[in-house]
């Protein structure tokens, strides 16, 4: 056994609740499913079918997140990024009632290396981006450090999109 110090305490003995993992049958999966993939990585090319996914799975904070990160990647900034706000505060509390259900308290770690998880952790980072867009900085600064609370390597999995299969690398 591994002896316990400060610098091992986190690893050698779990301090803090256990890490929150959405279920396997999460409706982000099937919003995956439906918009189908390119390199790994959800497809978000298509606005109708972003819209249509919302419509079937208004429950998914993957649809939501998908939404906002259109709107968001199209340059919106002041007005223009209220719509990409909206969607990602949809998708971040479809993510937090999914995240209750599955016993979270309001605490611990959502890892992003749990493909059902990264629906939520996008909702976030969108929800923070949005923020930032329309001068919400102290909501974007919040939302920075909830981010970092829930995953602090979530920007950096998900940046180049959502990738959905097994765990995604989060070294680097």
């Amino acid at each position: 056994m591994t002896a316990v110090s400060h610098e091992t305490l986190g690893t050698a003995v779990p301090v803090g609740p256990p890490a929150t993992l959405l279920p396997a049958d999460h409706p982000d999966l099937a919003v995956a499913d439906q918009l189908g993939l390119h390199d790994g990585v959800v497809r978000t090319d298509d606005a109708a079918a972003l819209r249509a996914a919302a419509v079937a799975h208004p429950d998914s904070s993957l649809a939501w997140a998908l939404l906002a990160r259109a709107e968001l990647d199209a340059g919106a900034h002041g007005p223009d990024a209220v719509a990409a706000y909206a969607y990602a505060r949809v998708g971040y509390h479809r993510g937090l009632d999914a995240l209750r259900r599955a016993r979270w308290r309001g605490q611990g770690l959502v890892p992003v290396s749990h493909p059902s998880n990264r629906g939520f952790l996008a909702a976030l980072l969108a929800l923070g981006e949005a923020a930032a867009r329309i001068g919400e900085d102290e909501e974007a600064e919040r939302i920075a450090e909830f981010v970092a609370q829930s995953d602090p390597t979530a920007a950096l999995a998900l940046r180049d999109g959502v990738p959905m299969g097994p765990p995604v690398e989060t070294a680097g």
